[in-house]
């Protein structure tokens, strides 16, 4: 079974707002099993929009890295961002 990643890219527009989502999204990521292996840190853009943000999350399969996305914790997770960040946000399978 091959793994699965979210690669996000994100501008944060309101900290203050967007840290609610902070505080509860890792709740989601923990209890599905995610793996942070970048998260923030140093980035430079060579092609396309620049976001301030960029996080890849590793899941053991497709279905667990949907099933984050479609949980209640993280459906609560997006509710607290909404308005307080850009996003874009892509669930792909691993080689």
């Amino acid at each position: 079974m091959a793994k699965a990643y979210w690669i996000a890219h994100v501008t944060v527009t309101n900290p203050e707002a967007y840290a609610g989502y902070q505080a509860v999204a890792p709740a989601a990521f923990l209890q599905h099993g995610a793996r942070f292996l970048a998260r923030g840190g140093e980035a430079e853009t060579f092609e396309g929009e620049s976001w301030q943000r960029h996080v890849v999350i590793e899941f053991d399969s497709l279905q667990q890295a949907r099933e984050c996305y479609n949980s209640p914790e993280y459906k609560e997770a997006r509710a607290r961002r909404a308005g307080a960040c850009e996003a874009s946000i892509t669930i792909v399978e691993g080689c």
